[in-house]
Parts: structure tokens; sequence; C-alpha cells
């Protein structure tokens, strides 16, 4: 079953059982993907619908700290539920080993001699990784092993 059909038939499940946040959550993501899809003027991939789903989760890390610098513990809590529901609709995550393994690969690869070079690993790593890790996470820590080259 394609991405696309999966969030259709969860949709009409979440209505169904009056899930309202769900419901909100999964029309949002639909918008989102019929937008890009518009911006696009063709269907789209499963890898740009996940791409639609990373950018709509990483937006609501944001408003969770936002959230909490202005004292909102309830609107951040909401915002952590969505995240739950949008995480259910994206690869599985990388284990940070694996990530660690991959960087060190990048940084082989790319000769680079320290944090200056950071851009030359991301370029490397990124495609590797896009989808099954948080880019912020990775960025730090290759920042993190290049301070040690």
């Amino acid at each position: 079953m394609s991405l696309h059909q999966r969030l259709d038939d969860d949709l009409k499940r979440a209505i169904k059982s009056s899930d309202k946040l769900k419901t909100s959550v999964l029309r949002m993501v639909k918008a989102a993907i019929k937008n890009r899809h518009v911006e696009k003027q063709r269907e789209l991939s499963e890898e740009e619908i996940i791409s639609v789903i990373l950018t709509l989760s990483k937006q609501r890390r944001e408003s969770i700290d936002l959230f909490l610098k202005g004292g909102r513990e309830d609107l951040a809590d909401k915002e952590k539920q969505e995240i739950s529901i949008l995480q259910t609709y994206l690869p599985s995550q990388l284990p940070q080993e694996e990530i660690d393994r991959l960087i060190i690969e990048s940084i082989q690869e790319s000769s680079a001699e320290g944090v200056k070079d950071i851009g030359k690993v991301m370029r490397l790593l990124m495609p590797k990784v896009r989808g099954t890790a948080d880019g912020k996470m990775v960025n730090q820590r290759v920042k993190e092993l290049l301070e040690k080259v």
C-alpha cells in the first residue's frame, strides 16, 4: 500500500472513530501534499511525500521550542502529540551507531580536516540519511566528530 493510500485510509478511520487530533493532523498532511502537488504540477513520489511530512514535523519541533519559551506547555504538548502521529508515516530512524559510521565514512571520503570542512561532509552525508535521521542532530554530531579530527 502506498503512503498516499495509507494516509487516506487512516484519515477515514480517524473520522469514523471521532479522533479529532488525528483527523486534524492527517488533513493538514493531505493539504500540504496537495499544495506541493499543485506547486510541482505532477504527482508526488513516496520520497517527496516523506519530505513533506518531515517538513511538517520540523515545523512542529520549532513550535514546541517557541511555546515552551512562551510558557505555553499545553500547546507544546499538543505539538508533541502531532509529531508522534506524523512519525508513524516516516521511515524508521537510523540508530546512532549507524549515523556515526556514515559520518566517519563521509569525513574520510571528503578528506575533511576540521570544522571548516563541515559543508563538504554534509554534502556527501545528507543524501544517505535524508528521511531517516534528523538533519539538525546529524549536523551537530558531524561538528563534534570534526572537532576531534
